[in-house]
């Protein structure tokens, strides 16, 4: 094989089963990557820098074509189920040597990164692709080693991704021509048939998560950040709750935007950058993340760019809604480059309650944080997503990333209430969602509104006013915030029709209620009543 790049590695490919006559493009940086994307075709510099590329059909995850290898090693340590589904060692044997045939017939390109800032804590990951786009977007969102860290550089894992080789799904058992598959024994993830390129970082997470809660550390999909004092935040969320734009905060340094692990005495980020999804993103709302987006080294996923002038659109969903940016750390001012947090003060659970039912802050018992931890709820509206009706759709997604989460949601809750109850930590949910109605009546909380409630709950301002109990769910919810009209703490009172309001009520604590359910067996009474009192 040819090794091209400055920075080989001695421990080759050929110890990843690649052995092939092309070009192995080694660890190469932004301009040479952006060379080889356009000269290929694959994308087109914009106006302001960025490189913009297409992901095809895929333009979000493929969640129904993601598997676990059922092997000895961790078959008894998997949550499996609708989440995590089995392959068998002998498939994935298959798709192995399929994707080992199609990676040998091209050039490639290797990026070797690790998995984690924590230099204890974390995971050396080889990521090889024929796509010089997709080496970017991994180069950007993991952490890069030290020149002098290349040398002698030998992956704990290793991604192989064929984002155009499709698999036959009747040979495999698989439900499409697509593949995402973890095999935790032989320490390799294979990915093909889609071109998204989160399902690359995205694997990360799930191997961190699988193998951290074993160090006592606490692995979460989150953001997080710091205080001028030093004090650390967390921030868990769902996809468009605003966990990216809150924790972006002009008077806090950002640790990280998506993915942290929690140990005995830190924060830290499991990433070298953010993934910020940038469908109608506002200068004015988030000035930080819109800037990336015309900044040289930013990969811009399915973002609509004019083939004359060469400016983009971020209004325009033409080609997906869940348009993406991915850029490294450093292009966000005022963050902590790489450096972990302190043990966190405050976590913050966000929600986007489309039902306009929630309080827009409440504060939480530990044993409150680990019920609504678990129930991760957030809702979905109409015209976000494929097959929405009219009315808001709840979504739970237990420890807010339920597709990332290789073992039983209460090995993570359960770590969370110890980490919560070692460092006295005060928690808070915070709606973003709806007020005044539903989803079409009334309107989106403001974002003003937010940040003043958020800036109360860590500065302590929240710690002296008075708190009322919620009728519905029994967290308590301050009276009053400096910055915040008052009438908006009670989401009663924002709606014409208050028996709508508690008819809604009605109905969103009877969808907790059964959600939870299948958590019940897992956890111990006080976590049971610590749920809706209604």
């Amino acid at each position: 094989m040819n090794n091209v790049g400055k920075y080989v590695s001695k421990n080759g490919v050929e110890n990843q089963n690649i052995n092939s006559d092309n070009d192995i493009h080694w660890n190469f940086g932004t301009e040479l990557l952006y060379e080889h994307t356009i000269k290929q075709g694959l994308g087109q510099m914009s106006k302001g820098g960025a490189l913009v590329v297409e992901t095809g059909q895929h333009t979000g995850r493929s969640a129904n074509d993601k598997f676990m290898v059922d092997e000895p090693s961790s078959r008894d340590n998997i949550w499996w189920g609708k989440v995590n589904k089995p392959i068998s060692e002998e498939k994935f044997d298959i798709a192995h040597k399929q994707i080992l045939a199609y990676l040998n017939e091209r050039n490639l390109y290797v990026q070797d990164l690790y998995g984690g800032t924590d230099p204890a804590h974390r995971i050396s990951v080889r990521a090889i692709s024929p796509s010089p786009w997709h080496s970017l977007f991994i180069r950007n969102l993991l952490v890069r080693p030290d020149a002098a860290d290349l040398e002698g550089f030998a992956p704990d894992f290793t991604i192989l991704h064929a984002p155009e080789l499709k698999m036959d799904p009747e040979e495999l058992g698989i439900n499409s021509e697509t593949l995402i598959t973890i095999n935790i024994a032989k320490r390799t993830v294979l990915i093909a048939g889609t071109s998204y390129a989160g399902e690359m970082k995205k694997s990360v997470f799930s191997i961190l998560n699988y193998l951290l809660p074993e160090k006592g550390i606490m692995p979460m999909h989150c953001s997080a950040n710091i205080g001028k004092d030093g004090d650390s935040a967390v921030f868990f969320g769902l996809s468009g709750t605003g966990k990216t734009t809150l924790s972006a905060d002009p008077e806090r340094q950002l640790i990280g935007d998506d993915e942290h692990g929690w140990s005995d005495n830190t924060i830290f980020n499991f990433e070298g950058g953010c993934y910020a999804k940038v469908i109608r993103l506002s200068q004015e709302a988030e000035p930080e993340i819109y800037a990336t987006t015309s900044m040289f080294g930013t990969v811009l996923e399915n973002v609509v760019i004019d083939d004359d002038t060469r400016e983009i659109d971020l209004d325009d969903n033409s080609k997906a809604e869940n348009t993406r940016a991915a850029y490294p750390i450093t292009s966000i001012p005022n963050t902590t480059d790489g450096a972990p947090g302190a043990y966190p003060k405050n976590v913050i659970m966000l929600t986007a309650d489309a039902f306009g039912v929630m309080p827009p802050m409440a504060r939480l018992t530990a044993e409150q944080a680990m019920y609504h931890f678990l129930s991760g709820y957030t809702a979905k509206v109409a015209g976000t997503e494929k097959g929405l009706g009219k009315e808001p759709q709840a979504t739970f997604s237990t420890c807010f990333g339920a597709p990332f989460m290789p073992r039983h949601p209460s090995v993570y809750g359960n770590l969370l209430r110890e980490k919560i109850a070692k460092g006295d930590v005060k928690c808070w949910l915070v709606n973003t969602g709806w007020t005044g109605g539903v989803y079409g009546v009334g309107h989106r909380m403001p974002i003003k509104y937010t940040r003043a409630l958020l800036h109360g709950a860590l500065d302590g301002t929240l710690n002296d006013v008075e708190f009322r109990q919620d009728p519905n769910f029994g967290f308590d919810v301050p009276l009053s915030c400096p910055g915040v009209d008052d009438a908006v703490l009670d989401p009663r009172g924002t709606w014409e029709d208050t028996e709508a309001y508690d008819k809604q009520a009605a109905h969103l604590v009877g969808l907790f209620k059964e959600n939870f359910v299948e958590f019940e067996e897992h956890v111990d009474d006080a976590i049971i009543s610590a749920g809706p009192i209604a």
